[in-house]
């Protein structure tokens, strides 16, 4: 299995460019064209969507979906179809229940390695101890966070009640029950373990049908995934995306029915056979992106997607802002207000991209403003600053 290209390709591998890479990667994000399928078949194409804050998840699908309406979504976290829940990166995504029972299993070592992150808050106390109280608890009714801290403070009062509730939320497959997560109504973080929420525990709608204790998915299958949600991609690439390490060696494992390319930098990248890959001067129309969206989080070298002179131009603090891409890479920021949506512009556009940034701006108003309460943004779409 050993290989002289565990960081560098073979120098005879073709070579893709920063926008046939912007292209591939647009067009398997849906980005390109708008998908004619549901919201529920686009999460799981792309593998979960980042559910830091609650709108982002809606936002996503709306740049990616003809026709998508919040109350889609929305009825899919009511039916418990999809679920809120740590997953890749220690961070919250918005996953079928069926990727959530299977790729938990799959991220728990790097969760178990967090955990390790905190043991000095956690002298003391027995972990498989911790976890049998802590889902005794959560599964009785669902719980906040700070509900779980001081359930187990009684058990270990000389530990850090942080710490504690950092270790239970790592050892256990917690989701956020509804309302939180549902479009149009608000809800405070309560959590339960996701066996019982799909088993209809927690209140709410039943059983979902799913089985509770299916195995975790194989590193390959994910890796097959992957790529064909953000491919062409590298082994630090994916890396990066799931939170994990170790993965050449599954990479090696599928090598022989990938295709491999390298970067401009010489870096070995990887795809199937049979995904897109179109002309790098393909049309890329203007898309609004949420906070935290995967397309700009899901890769170590970053630069198909984010010009390198704007890098750290869509952050301030540990705060992400919501992006504009036009031409399909990062040109500004924006925000909605009470009267409409303002567009901060990082680069010169042509007049006509500025008519296609309205439109889709004006698309994106619309779109939202038709949830499941009725509420949303009015206004049109104006140009101004977002970051001052």
């Amino acid at each position: 299995m050993a290989s002289s290209t565990s960081h560098r390709a073979d120098r005879a591998a073709p070579v893709l460019g920063v926008r046939a890479l912007n292209r591939a990667t647009l067009a398997r994000q849906l980005l390109l064209a708008r998908a004619e399928c549901s919201a529920r078949d686009a999460v799981t194409h792309l593998i979960g969507l980042q559910a830091q804050n609650v709108k982002p998840p809606y936002y996503q699908l709306h740049a990616r979906l003809r026709g998508f309406r919040p109350e889609e979504l929305a009825g899919l976290m009511e039916s418990r179809q999809v679920v809120r829940m740590v997953t890749m990166r220690s961070t919250i995504h918005t996953h079928t229940a069926e990727d959530a029972l299977t790729l938990r299993p799959l991220v728990q070592p790097a969760r178990d390695r967090e955990i390790g992150n905190f043991r000095k808050g956690l002298v003391g106390v027995d972990l498989q101890r911790l976890a049998r109280l802590a889902r005794a608890f959560v599964d009785s009714e669902p719980r906040t966070m700070a509900e779980i801290r001081t359930e187990l403070l009684a058990a270990w009062p000389d530990a850090d009640p942080a710490s504690l509730a950092v270790a239970a939320r790592c050892k256990l497959p917690l989701v956020q029950v509804t309302p939180r997560g549902v479009w149009g109504r608000a809800g405070q973080v309560r959590l339960t373990t996701l066996d019982n929420w799909l088993r209809g525990g927690g209140g709410g709608r039943g059983s979902t049908g799913c089985d509770a204790s299916p195995p975790a998915a194989s590193v390959d299958e994910v890796v097959l995934r992957y790529l064909g949600a953000f491919g062409p991609a590298s082994v630090k690439d994916m890396q990066v995306w799931a939170g994990l390490t170790r993965l050449r060696e599954a990479f090696e494992r599928l090598r022989p029915g990938l295709l491999v390319f390298r970067d401009e930098n010489g870096v070995e990248l990887f795809d199937l056979p049979d995904a897109p890959r179109p002309d790098p001067g393909t049309h890329a129309p203007p898309r609004f992106l949420p906070e935290f969206d995967n397309l700009l989080l899901s890769h170590a070298d970053r630069s198909r997607v984010i010009p390198a002179h704007l890098k750290g131009r869509t952050w301030r603090g540990n705060q992400a802002y919501c992006t504009l891409l036009v031409d399909g890479f990062v040109a500004g920021v924006w925000k909605m207000t009470e009267t409409g949506l303002v567009v901060e512009l990082f680069t010169e556009v042509s007049g006509a991209q500025r008519q296609e940034i309205v439109g889709e701006g004006e698309l994106l108003l619309d779109g939202m403003r038709d949830g499941a309460a009725g509420e949303g943004p009015g206004g049109g779409v104006c140009f101004g600053a977002v970051t001052g």
